[in-house]
């Protein structure tokens, strides 16, 4: 099980709730969550098999924005 975190342009519950079929479609559900109160809007994704890419993907694919921590 690894961790990913990545910096993301989600920054309010409505937000959270246009990614939530996206992330949950690729990531699944209770596996990831996004801290909107922190400045980077921090998404951490908890996963087996995927890569930083596929969760960017799914980001991207809702509308948002992700990239990696820096």
């Amino acid at each position: 099980m690894k961790t990913i975190q990545l910096k993301t342009n989600i920054n309010c519950s409505g937000c959270v709730e246009k990614v939530t079929q996206s992330l949950n479609e690729t990531v699944g559900t209770a596996t990831w969550e996004v801290d909107t109160q922190n400045p980077k809007k921090i998404l951490t994704v908890t996963t087996d098999n995927l890569d930083e890419k596929e969760v960017i993907k799914a980001v991207e694919k809702a509308g948002f924005k992700a990239e990696a921590l820096t």
